[in-house]
Parts: structure tokens; sequence; C-alpha cells
């Protein structure tokens, strides 16, 4: 009981209103839209994180994980952060001091993994290519044979240019030079084909907000045996505790030791939208994404729009689109905002100002959505006010 209060400061015992946020269509690189049926899971009651209702719900989202990325990884889980932490994860994990690490570098997130790989010690090796073009597979053979890293790390989807990079053969040639592959599917998974196993990628990992149509906050990684045993080679530990898989996989695997309280609410959401994903089924998901990409692509052709990558490089979930001369982006993007509650994204490090970046991912990728977006724009660009 509190017998004596000396004096309470009230100065900074500002009350605001109840929260009211505005119901916006969110079209552009990400967050994209969750889906209604996984916001509604998100408000399940919460349980504790070594119930074993919830216990039973973590097998079933790696299950599921597993499905959605075409492998059998046994570590394979959802890390309880955003997607750029499960990027530090595979970094943390697969690299250590001295390691040669060569990083494929296409857009923004190529150039973010080789800042992450010189933090955790790695001799980080570059190869680049300009803003929405992507490697050959001699391209690689050459970095491959050049550099001879430990680990190639490439982004699958540049969220940054909306190109798509090619992996047949890459696995193979990793063998070859035994080295780890390390894969970025952030804007990928759920909405592009993706088979891991197939393609022989050691190490990924995405996020919770886009192809997967649940708000961000958790982000699905995963682990080959191969990277599992350089990890268990160590001569030093992983130098981030949090990301440490040592240490993490024994919460997720049979010895359910505590680690850390995993954010049981996103994990709700996270196994409806993976649930969401089987019940559609991998094949007519992916079909759904290419068509309203080509509808969109078809729809911008027809307004005098350019897309910046070539067509068959285009990821169905993103789409970068020049910005015409003369015209004002982001008077554009403000108008979509206040007139049609629409967002797009603006041009990211080198696109800066040069593109527009539209997002049909998951539950977003619908044709009326498409059909919006483009009356819109044909709308907006005819508006003086939106020319320099």
């Amino acid at each position: 009981m509190i017998t004596s209060i000396s004096r309470i400061n009230d100065t900074h015992r500002v009350i605001p209103g109840e929260l009211d946020m505005p119901k916006r269509l969110l079209l552009g690189p990400g967050p994209s839209n969750a889906d209604p049926r996984v916001l509604e899971a998100l408000s399940a009651a919460p349980v504790g994180h070594l119930d074993p209702t919830f216990i039973e719900l973590m097998n079933e989202v790696q299950t599921l994980l597993r499905y959605a990325w075409q492998t059998d990884n046994h570590l394979t889980i959802p890390v309880s952060a955003t997607g750029s932490a499960a990027m530090e994860a595979t970094m943390a994990n697969s690299v250590e001091p001295g390691d040669v690490v060569l990083v494929g570098a296409i857009g923004y997130f190529g150039h973010r993994l080789i800042d992450m790989a010189g933090r955790y010690g790695g001799d980080v090796r570059k190869m680049t290519k300009p803003w929405g073009e992507v490697f050959n597979i001699a391209e690689i053979r050459q970095g491959l044979e050049t550099h001879r890293p430990s680990v190639l790390a490439l982004v699958h989807a540049e969220t940054s240019t909306g190109a798509r990079q090619p992996l047949e053969g890459v696995g193979d040639l990793c063998r070859e030079y035994n080295c780890l592959l390390v894969l970025d599917t952030v804007t990928s998974l759920g909405g592009v084909p993706l088979f891991l196993d197939e393609w022989g990628v050691d190490l990924a990992f995405s996020c919770s907000q886009k192809g997967l149509s649940c708000p961000p906050g958790i982000a699905p990684f995963t682990m080959s045996p191969r990277a599992v045993e350089k990890l268990q080679r160590r001569q030093v530990q992983v130098s981030n505790w949090y990301l440490d898989m040592s240490l993490v996989s024994k919460y997720w695997g049979s010895d359910r030791t505590y680690h850390h309280t995993a954010p049981i609410n996103m994990n709700y959401a996270l196994r409806e939208g993976l649930r969401l994903l089987a019940q559609e089924g991998l094949e007519a998901r992916w079909e759904r994404h290419q068509a309203n990409a080509e509808l969109l692509w078809e729809g911008l052709d027809s307004l005098g729009l350019q897309c910046h990558v070539e067509r068959e490089f285009r990821l169905p979930t993103l789409t970068t689109v020049r910005i015409p001369s003369g015209v004002d982006g982001k008077a554009v993007t403000k108008h979509l905002l206040a007139d049609y509650n629409l967002e797009i994204g603006g041009g990211l490090g080198e696109l800066a100002g040069q593109v527009w970046r539209i997002g049909l991912m998951g539950f977003n990728s619908d044709r009326k959505n498409v059909e919006l977006l483009l009356d819109a724009l044909e709308t907006v660009l005819a508006k003086p006010e939106v020319k320099k």
C-alpha cells in the first residue's frame, strides 16, 4: 500500500485521444495491407511462450514456412524482429572474422549486405551491376573464381529496383567452389517462385509485411544442414547474442529452452498468413501475382509510362516506374495519398527521384487494386500542379 507520495511532476502527462489511423491502400514497396483474417488472428488472446498450445503453433509455423520456401531445412524459424534482423542473422551466423564474403549488389539491399558482412569481420568483396540489372551465371562464376569466398550473398528480389535475380545453377557453383549461398527473399517469399532446396540455397531470410500479408515485426529465416555445420565449426562465438542460432534454435527445437519471450501475437499473425498461402496453393498464388503484375505493366504502357527493369527480370511483386520528364514525382505521390488514400513509394538510393515503386504483394495483389491505381495515376498525371 502506498502511504505517501512526495510530489508527482505532471509536466509530461499528456493524454492524447484514442488511436484513429486512416485506412490506406498500401501499394508501395512495403508494408502492404495485412489480410483481414491475419489482423483477426493478431487480436487473439495471448498465451505464455512455453504454453503447450503455443508450442504446437510454433511447429505449425515451421512446417508452413518450409512449404512456402520449398525446403526441408530443419532450422527454419521466424526471427522475433523485422526482416532486417533476419538479414543480419544470416551474416552473424555464417561469417567469422576473416571469412571472404562475396556480395552481389544490384541495388540498395545488396549494399546493406556488404555493410553487415563487414561488421561481422568478413573480408568483403563485391560484384556490382547498374541498378535494375542482374548477374548472369558466367559473371557469378567469374566472381567465385576470382575471390574464392566462404559465403556468396545475393538478393533474389531487389526491393530498390524491382529486379529478380535468376538463381538456376548458382547453388551448383557454390558447391563447386565450396561456399555457402545466402539469399535475400524479402520481396519474393509468398509472391514469386522460390525453390530453396532445388536451387541449393544455404541461408535465406524474408519479412512478414509483403507477400505474407502480415504486419511488420517477425521475419522468416532458414539455414541448410551445410550452414548449420559451418555454424557448429566456428572458432569464435557468434557476436550477436540475440541472433545466435546455436542458442535460438534450442527454443525452436525439441528442447524448447528459454531464449527470449517470443512475440506471441505476431506468431499468430504469421501462422494465419502462412495458412492462407497454403490454402491458396503456391502455384495459384504465384500465377495470381504474375497476372496482376502483367495487367499493371500493360496499363502503365497505355499511360505512356516506362518500367525501369527489363520485362524478363521484373518482379511481379514490385514494379519500378520511370518518372516522366517534366513530372514532379513527389507531387504525384502526395496527390495519390490525399485524393485516393493510396500509397506508392519513391525511389531509393541511386534511383531516388527517378522512379516510383509500386507493390502488388500478397493480399494486395488484386485486379481491382490495379485498376484503381491506373485510373488514379491517369487523373493525377493530368493535373497541372504535378508538372515541374
